[in-house]
Formats: C-alpha cells, sequence, structure tokens
C-alpha cells in the first residue's frame, strides 16, 4: 500500500473500529438485558425474528452496495440509483413478511405481531444502506459515529426500557425499528446526503454486480441465519434461545475486528486495484491484524465460557456451544477477510462459489446434526469454516492475491504460544462470582496473550505505529 493510502486505512479502521464498539457495545447490553429478563424461549423468539429480518435487509440490498466503493462512473449518480432500487425493494419485502406473517410463525414458533412490527424497519435500513456505503467509499468511517452508534444508542435504550417494563420480545422488535428510522435521519445530519433518482446506465452496472454478488450476500446472510431458522424448526424457540445467548457472545470478536478491518480492506484494495498496484502485502496485514486480535479475544471468551452461569444457571448449557463457536468465529473472520479482496478484485464469481459451497456444506450438516442437540449444531459449524479455509486460500493463490504463507510463521507461532500460556493461567485464577470478577479474569488473561503475542509481532506493531 502507498503511505497515503495505508494512512487513510488505518484511520478508518480506528474509526469504524469506534464504531463498532458502540454499536456493538450496546448489543451485549441488550443481551445482558434479555438473558436476565426473558426465558429460553423468549431469546429465542427474538433471535429468530431477528433472522428474518437480517435476511431481508441483505436480500432488499442484494450486495449492491459495495458497487458504490468499485464504480468508475460519477458515485452520487449511481448511489441515487441504487437508492431508488433499495428502497422499493425493502419496501416490497416489508410488505410480504406482514402478508406471511402468520404462516412464518407458526414454523418457526414465533408470534406474527413481532415479525409484522420487524418488518416495518426494512424501507428505513434500505437508505441507510446507501448513505454508508458513500463514506465507505471514501474511507470516512468518522462521519459512520453519529448514523451507526447514535442509531444504535437509541434502539438499545427504547430496547432496555420496554423490556424492563416487562414488554417481552416485543421490546427489541420496537427497538429494531427506532434504529432504523434514526440511521437515515442521523446519517443526513452527518452530512452523507443522496437523493434518489435513476440513470440507466449506473442501473446496468449495479445489476450486473448483484447479478454475482447479490446471491452471494443473500447466500453469506443465510449462512449466519439458517442454524437459528432449523434449530427454531427442528428444536424449538427454547434450543434457540440456548444456541443464540452462546452465538452471540462469540459473535462480538468477529463483528467488532473481522468485520471492521473487512469494511476497510474492500475499498482499500478496491482503489490499489484501480491504481494498477499489487494487493498482496495489504492482504497479510490485514490478515495479520485479524489473527492477532481476534484470537485473543476468542481464547478468552473459551476460557471463561462457563461464566454464561451469571445470567442464571438455566444458560449452563450454553458453556459448551459459547467454547465451539470461538473456534468457528475466529475461522470466519480469516474467511471474512479473504473474501474482501477477492470481491475487490472483480472475482465476484469465485466469492460465489466458496459462500454456495459453505451453504451446501451446511445445510447437509444441519440435516444431520440438529435433532443430535446445539452443541452439535456448534461443532458442525466450527468444522465446516475451517474446511473452508484452505480451498478460499487456493482461490487467492489462484489469482495472484495471496501472500508468501511464512510470513504468518512467526504470527502463528506467537498464537499457539500465547493460547497456551492462557490456558495455564486460566487454571491458576480462583474461582470468581459475578460480572465484575469475570471480567478481571478475562482482563488478566488479555494480560497474559498480549505478553506473549507482541514480542514476537514486533514488525507487525511497528508497521501499525509507523501508519498512525
Amino acid at each position: 500500500m502507498t503511505n497515503e493510502i495505508g494512512e487513510r486505512a488505518v484511520r478508518g479502521s480506528l474509526w469504524l473500529f469506534a464504531v463498532n464498539v458502540v454499536s456493538k457495545g450496546c448489543q451485549i447490553a441488550i443481551t445482558l438485558v434479555l438473558a436476565a429478563l426473558l426465558t429460553e424461549d423468549g431469546l429465542g423468539v427474538v433471535s429468530l425474528v431477528v433472522s428474518l429480518v437480517n435476511i431481508g435487509q441483505v436480500v432488499q440490498s442484494a450486495g449492491v452496495y459495495d458497487v458504490i466503493s468499485r464504480t468508475n462512473r460519477d458515485p452520487r449518480q449511481l448511489a441515487g440509483t441504487v437508492l431508488t432500487s433499495s428502497i422499493g425493494g425493502g419496501a416490497t419485502l416489508a410488505a410480504l413478511l406482514m402478508l406471511t406473517a402468520e404462516p412464518l410463525g407458526t414454523a418457526l414458533g414465533a408470534p406474527a405481531t413481532l415479525i409484522r412490527v420487524a418488518a416495518l424497519s426494512l424501507p428505513f435500513t434500505a437508505i441507510g444502506g446507501v448513505q454508508m456505503a458513500m463514506m465507505h467509499r471514501d474511507l470516512d468511517f468518522r462521519r459512520r459515529m453519529l448514523p451507526d452508534a447514535g442509531g444504535m444508542v437509541l434502539g438499545t435504550a427504547v430496547t432496555i426500557v420496554l423490556a424492563a417494563l416487562g414488554s417481552g420480545p416485543l421490546a427489541v422488535a420496537v427497538g429494531l425499528v427506532c434504529n432504523a428510522i434514526a440511521q437515515p435521519v442521523l446519517a443526513v445530519v452527518a452530512g452523507a446526503r443522496v437523493w434518489p433518482g435513476w440513470d440507466r446506465e449506473s442501473a446496468r452496472e449495479a445489476l450486473r454486480w448483484t447479478a454475482v454478488v447479490g446471491p452471494g450476500a443473500v447466500v453469506a446472510t443465510l449462512l449466519i441465519n439458517v442454524d437459528y431458522l432449523t434449530i427454531g424448526h427442528v428444536l424449538g424457540p427454547s434450543a434457540v434461545g440456548v444456541y443464540s445467548l452462546a452465538f452471540r457472545i462469540a459473535w462480538m470478536p468477529y463483528i467488532v475486528v473481522a468485520v471492521v478491518l473487512g469494511g476497510v480492506m474492500f475499498p482499500v484494495c478496491a482503489e490499489l486495484i484501480r491504481s494498477g498496484q499489487c494487493v498482496s502485502g495489504a492482504v497479510l496485514r490485514f490478515t495479520r491484524a485479524a489473527l492477532m486480535i481476534t484470537s485473543g479475544l476468542f481464547v478468552v471468551i473459551a476460557l471463561l465460557a462457563d461464566h454464561v452461569v451469571l445470567f442464571g444457571e438455566r444458560w449452563a448449557p450454553a458453556g459448551p456451544v459459547l467454547m465451539t463457536l470461538c473456534a468457528y468465529g475466529l475461522g470466519l473472520g480469516l474467511l471474512h477477510t479473504w473474501y474482501q479482496v477477492i470481491r475487490a478484485a472483480g472475482h465476484a464469481r469465485w466469492y460465489l462459489a466458496l459462500e454456495v459451497t459453505h451453504l451446501v456444506a451446511l445445510l447437509s450438516a444441519l440435516a444431520v446434526t440438529t435433532r443430535h442437540g446445539v452443541l452439535a449444531v456448534a461443532i458442525a459449524q466450527a468444522a465446516i469454516v475451517w474446511l473452508l479455509v484452505p480451498l478460499t486460500w487456493w482461490v487467492l493463490t489462484r489469482h495472484g492475491l495471496a501472500f508468501p504463507p511464512c510470513e504468518l510463521g512467526r504470527t502463528t507461532a506467537g498464537l499457539l504460544t500465547a493460547s497456551a500460556a492462557c490456558a495455564a493461567v486460566a487454571r491458576l485464577l480462583p474461582d470468581t462470582d459475578g460480572v465484575a470478577g469475570a471480567l478481571l479474569a478475562g482482563l488478566a488473561l488479555l494480560g497474559v496473550y498480549a505478553a506473549v503475542v507482541l514480542p514476537l509481532n514486533r514488525e507487525a506493531v511497528r508497521e501499525l505505529r509507523g501508519s498512525l
């Protein structure tokens, strides 16, 4: 990377990290409150409805937001065209979910009212998606703080207040709608003004991109939601509740770190490719950063997985599931990082092929494992993700996007050594009661991890300091 692009990438990563810390911190707060106030059935119902909305959000955009970062034409003209089509798609999906809420609710064991209320958020998230895409193109993640984090804070406040007043799962659906409405409004305040329009050539470019990336985006969303839907159908909402608590906790390092780095990596690689530069150096830096940071977080979470009983003894079965999903999250973060460069380099068909392979393997595994319980599902998730890692590396190598594997040798050795050290120290830590004790134990283990990893990766640390 050139110095200018590298500096913009680091600044973008820091701002996007700050945005995610706030927004995902809000999600953690919601998870803690819901785990304390709701039963397993209640949390399961919430997870099922949120999964439906997540799938709807991706279907309405069909991955087209990425083309705004890659286009060589007027990005505002293209963004206006995308905004028009996305709003139409969001409104159509919202109407469809409202009309089919009864049969969907019966199939999944979720109240139809929750589905109808949550569906109202879709047209508003369509607007926010285009506004965020314009910020991504310019690596201007600073402006995302107000709409993204601000909207999430408002939605979280509404959810927690309503849950405390006894609204149950309905509190989450109302909070989703409040967040969705606030996001585009606050984005306009932050200066992200995109107006609906229509340009035939822009529509054709967006359609060409959507024809390949759109199915990939839908498949990617199914990959992280189909387990909820399958568990709900086979085992019921109570099992979804146990699984979703573990998944929400294991999901945090992936969202806060891997998704942040991936969000910056796509426009960075797109800009490098537009200027005719090699991207392998950027791939190495982002891969190393993703592994170093997420590994530590996942190791600590796995070692403290039995602390889920702090939310109540009824959540004890979530502990082994959480440990297994940490391995899943680490592998998924690696795949997400590499998928960004594959897509940015224009190899969207390979990205789609990898995602479809993943989905087919997962659906096949779920058909066999779901009836054996949520731990079996978690094991299948982790195994399939790590089978995809060497296949994705082969795709990177085939297209000249990979770095020499030996470059990661020292990093990998450091990660294994640090993980072993954390496991040894965890056995020496005294038993802790309460959230404060768990947090102190987590901080102690993170300190051990950093003390081992950082000295073994001085070069990576110097690169980061030099960019700041």
